[in-house]
């Protein structure tokens, strides 16, 4: 089987694709903005894991970050930029092109 690039539509995103970036992306193209610990609660993910993901994402310009103290504890919320969100929905645009059209029909 030939994995060649170009067998890809152009905006499948490697970036967004492994699993764990991609249901960060659903959850917050769906929430617009989620807390740190919401994200890691719902995806049921590590803090660590749930940060090296969210850093991938940040270092591409794809999640920013906003801090702000909460109950006198610091807290995270996560959201899409703009370009993230057009790179997410870019990347469904390209997977459903891989898979093909849904067939309604049994």
């Amino acid at each position: 089987m030939n994995s060649d690039a170009h067998d890809m539509p152009a905006d499948f995103d490697a970036t967004i694709h492994a699993p764990n970036r991609l249901r960060i992306c659903a959850l917050l193209d769906t929430a617009g903005e989620a807390e740190f610990g919401l994200v890691q609660k719902q995806l049921g993910l590590s803090a660590s894991v749930l940060s090296k993901h969210a850093t991938v994402l940040m270092d591409a310009g794809y999640v920013e970050q906003r801090k702000a103290v909460r109950d006198t504890r610091q807290r995270v919320w996560l959201r899409l930029t703009r370009a993230g969100r057009a790179a997410y929905q870019g990347h469904l645009a390209a997977l459903r092109a891989i898979v093909g059209p849904a067939d309604s029909a049994p």
